[in-house]
């Protein structure tokens, strides 16, 4: 029988830079292949052909996709012998701790026919060039874009009514957990869900939620205590033994957009802008947290000039990113020309020998 195989995002563009949540993973990890390669879409092939190899052996799957091309893989988890392989030099450099332990690295340097990379080597610095100045000026759109986004949490703080919101926390406490206690420790896990990509906001939250019996969505406004609230479920449940999940994404890379407990096949999502989802599964309900927040003419004046500002510093920063990606692809593109197939596939090999 196949496995089953779940979608996230690799890594995150937010206003705090490029996020990922590979160190958790790494040390979650019973094994961990670090491919270390030049800029490539070669390499998201080899860990598609491995999922694949893995899913027809019964294991499930943890994938993690490239933001700036989402068809495309950057690294995969097998689940049960927990062994992750991942593309570990871009856009973020990772080295492994415990070589000759549970980390090896397979380089993917020497691949190339160096005559032809010569040939391109213009063409291929000038795209690098262009990709990492439209990288920068996206990056530092979206630091300006959070700025704004915290003076709009700013104002809804000061006119939530946090009694009710503390009252209403309590309450999903008694309801999810009641008095139990599991004998055993909590496993936590962390997963981005989503991302700025060349296309606006994407996530995954379709593929992470399938087959859960109960999502809560819950729609609140900037500043209401979405994250508030689910950290603070996941907090009580890791107490009381509950395996929890935590799914990051967005803006904000301190901020939680969702918890799943797996145990209940339960999970609470903030299921508002740049993720808006409504119930349309069975077992899906809404929690409002927008009539906790007082109304207020002069802060929805103040907010609609805020959230104009944050809309167009937003449009920049996808801008920014179809730039960077389109640059990307065009330097893949050339440096995979240069790659010697049986050399390549020679290395690949490992990938299909790790369980």
């Amino acid at each position: 029988m196949n496995g089953t195989i779940t979608q996230y995002m690799g890594t995150a563009y937010t206003g705090a830079g490029i996020s990922h949540k590979y160190d958790k993973l790494i040390a979650s990890a019973s094994k961990t292949l670090f491919l270390k390669c030049p800029p490539t879409n070669a390499i998201s092939n080899l860990l598609n052909e491995a999922a694949a190899h893995y899913l027809k052996q019964g294991y499930d799957i943890d994938r993690f996709m490239d933001p700036v091309q989402l068809d495309r893989t950057d690294a995969i988890f097998i689940k049960g012998p927990d062994v992750f392989i991942l593309q570990a030099s871009h856009p973020v450099a990772l080295e492994p701790a415990e070589i000759g332990g549970k980390h090896k690295v397979v380089s993917f340097y020497d691949i190339y026919d160096e005559e032809k990379l010569r040939e391109q080597n213009g063409s291929i610095v000038e795209k690098l060039t262009v990709s990492g100045t439209a990288l920068k000026k996206a990056l530092q759109t979206l630091e300006e874009a959070k700025n704004i986004h915290d003076d709009w949490e700013r104002v809804n703080i000061k006119r939530m009514m946090w009694d009710i919101h503390v009252t209403q926390i309590q309450s999903l406490k008694e309801e999810l957990f009641g008095t139990i206690k599991l004998n055993k420790e909590a496993v936590v896990s962390h997963r981005l869900i989503g991302s700025l990509t060349s296309g606006g906001a994407k996530d995954f939250i379709p593929s992470i939620t399938k087959g859960l019996k109960r999502r809560i969505l819950i729609k609140g406004l900037p500043g209401t205590g979405k994250s508030t609230l689910m950290k603070s479920l996941g907090a009580e449940a890791e107490m009381r033994g509950f395996d929890v999940q935590y799914g990051w994404c967005g803006l904000d890379p301190a901020g939680v957009d969702l918890v799943l407990f797996p145990e209940l096949s339960v999970c609470l999502l903030d299921s508002t802008n740049p993720h808006v989802y409504d119930a349309e599964l069975p077992g899906d309900e809404l929690l409002d947290l927008v009539r906790m927040c007082e109304a207020d003419a002069g802060a929805e004046e103040e907010i609609s000039k805020i959230r104009e500002a944050y809309a167009e510093k937003m449009l920049d920063a996808t801008g920014y990113m179809q730039s960077y990606a389109q640059a990307e692809n065009s330097m893949k593109i050339m440096m995979d020309a240069a790659i010697i197939q049986p050399v390549f596939e020679k290395k690949s090999s490992v990938l299909l020998e790790l369980i």
